[in-house]
């Protein structure tokens, strides 16, 4: 039996177009192309997706699972590795879960006592359970980006990685802080943030208007990204989308 890459995309949650994208680099090819080249996937194709998904949740690059994928010989075996390495995920999304729950105390105790945050005090509070490679799969639906963001890390070195890490996370604790003081989206010093999230993206290369707007919706559809947003601040991830929104129509247009 075989599906056919709607069914498959229905199914898994990743969109046609990125299955495509991972039969035309060879990471995924379909079982068989039918009438109108449409494309069908079986059994091992789905096997093979579920190992693609799992590591992509585990922070690997499409160039790294490709190679993994290459060299494994046996599929229990594999996923008994994969299975690892989950267990290893679930500790550190408890460890990050804790971070986010000590942040939240502290915050609101800053609050009452009118203290400073002992968290801000120390920044390597906020990170704790943080992992760098996490970022790369909140853009799973813009292969190309996802693939620009794979060489770059390639080339830094795990210091780098980290605090780009940290900086992506203090911009969003930043637009956290605006939200709070109750700025609209398209506020002066809302709009300056969302400019450097822009100019950052396209150090690694062009990204157009309807991309970039495509990129702020992700930030409610996409569950992952969500999550990272709401776990700083409620509504934060839908006030990111109004803001890019805001700048593509503003600046971009």
């Amino acid at each position: 039996m075989d599906w056919p890459i709607a069914e498959v995309a229905r199914m898994s949650g990743v969109t046609a177009r990125t299955l495509r994208h991972y039969d035309e680099i060879g990471l995924l090819p379909p079982a068989r192309i039918g009438a109108g080249g449409h494309r069908y996937y079986g059994e091992q194709q789905l096997l093979r997706l579920q190992q693609v998904l799992v590591l992509r949740t585990l922070g690997l690059g499409l160039p790294e699972i490709g190679r993994i994928l290459a060299e494994q010989v046996d599929e229990v075996e594999a996923l008994r590795g994969h299975h690892r390495r989950l267990l290893a995920e679930r500790d550190r999304l408890d460890a990050l879960a804790g971070t986010v729950s000590r942040t939240i105390s502290e915050l609101e105790q800053s609050r009452k006592d009118g203290t400073s945050m002992t968290a801000i005090n120390r920044p390597e509070n906020l990170f704790e359970g943080v992992q760098p490679a996490q970022y790369e799969e909140s853009l799973r639906d813009f292969p190309e980006h996802a693939e620009a963001v794979a060489r770059r890390v390639t080339s830094m070195t795990p210091q780098d990685v980290e605090a780009g890490q940290r900086e992506r996370t203090a911009r969003m604790v930043r637009l956290a802080e605006l939200m709070a003081a109750g700025l609209p989206a398209d506020a002066e010093a809302v709009q300056a943030e969302t400019d450097a999230q822009y100019r950052a993206l396209t150090e690694l290369r062009t990204v157009s208007v309807e991309e970039y707007r495509a990129i702020g919706r992700s930030c409610v559809d996409n569950e992952q990204w969500r999550a990272a947003y709401e776990a700083i601040a409620p509504g934060l991830a839908a006030y990111q989308r109004d803001a890019i929104e805001a700048y593509a129509a503003a600046g971009l247009s």
